[in-house]
This record gives structure tokens, C-alpha cells and sequence, in this order.
């Protein structure tokens, strides 16, 4: 693996093209990723306006390539904490945090060997909607569950004085 992230770099070193140098200089770091949604988009289905030799065509796909699956595995982190929040069980009596886990797991294996980098965004687009609306209304729960817990106390405060 290392042996191949150093040739990536030999490569990108080696290349002087001006193209390239504004493709990269115009991109940001991976480990940074997206603020928005229009930048994700952007990143990832924006359609190619020149032709490229095939080193830097393929230097351009491993860049893809790598920031889709570092972002896949940071939604899947961000799943995994997620659930630890969800710690009451179902009907059936197992946690939710474990119905979760499963869920997406199960989502992720079978959206593993999609190609189509539209389709690979789409999902991260939705896989992140879909943590954060969860994350908000949990959170809301929680503040209407504590709001109706210091209502019921203020009551029996006024109730002694």
C-alpha cells in the first residue's frame, strides 16, 4: 500500500504539467473534506473539459478513488458513534444501537463495488442526511424529555412553597 501512495506521489512530483498543477492547487486536501454539498458534487461528478494522457487520468481516478473511500469510512465512523446515543431496545428487546450498526453495515456492503461515482456521492449525501436528521431529532427528545422533567419539578416547587 505504501509502495503505491509513494509511486502516486512520484508520479505527481514528476508531472509539470500546468493543467494538472491547477487541478491539484484548485482541490482541497482530502483529510479536510467537503463544507458543503456543492463542493462534494463538485468534486466528484463534475465532467472532464480536457483530455488528459493516461498518467494523469490515472493519477486523477486514484485521487477519486481515495477520497470516496476515506469519506465511506468516515460516514461509517460517524454511524458507529452515532448509535451509542440509541441505547433502548425494540419491541423485540434488542438495542437499537445494534439494529443501527446492522442497517448500515448492511448498506455498506452492498453499495461496496459500486463504480459510478454519481451514484458513490448520492449515497454519502444521503448516508450523511440521514446521521445528522437522526442526531437532531434524538437531541430534540432529549431537550423536550428534560424541559417536560423541569416543568413537572417547577410544579411541585410552586405546589410547596
Amino acid at each position: 500500500m505504501s509502495t503505491k501512495v509513494q509511486k502516486c506521489r512520484n508520479l505527481s512530483i514528476l508531472t509539470s504539467s500546468t493543467t494538472l498543477n491547477a487541478i491539484v492547487s484548485n482541490q482541497r486536501l482530502l483529510h479536510n473534506g467537503p463544507d458543503t454539498i456543492e463542493e462534494l458534487l463538485d468534486r466528484h461528478v463534475v465532467k472532464k473539459e480536457k483530455s488528459l494522457d493516461d498518467d494523469e487520468e490515472e493519477l486523477l481516478n486514484r485521487q477519486r478513488l481515495t477520497s470516496n473511500r476515506r469519506e465511506a469510512l468516515h460516514l461509517y465512523r460517524d454511524i458507529l458513534r452515532a448509535t451509542r446515543f440509541f441505547i433502548w431496545p425494540d419491541s423485540r428487546g434488542v438495542l437499537w444501537r445494534d439494529v443501527l450498526r446492522e442497517n448500515a453495515r448492511k448498506e455498506f456492503e452492498d453499495a461496496r463495488f459500486e463504480k459510478d461515482p454519481e451514484i458513490v456521492t448520492r449515497l454519502l449525501i444521503g448516508g450523511r442526511d440521514a446521521v445528522e436528521s437522526a442526531l437532531e431529532k434524538l437531541a430534540e427528545k432529549q431537550r423536550q424529555q428534560i424541559e417536560k422533567e423541569r416543568g413537572s419539578g417547577d410544579f411541585s416547587d410552586e405546589e410547596v412553597e
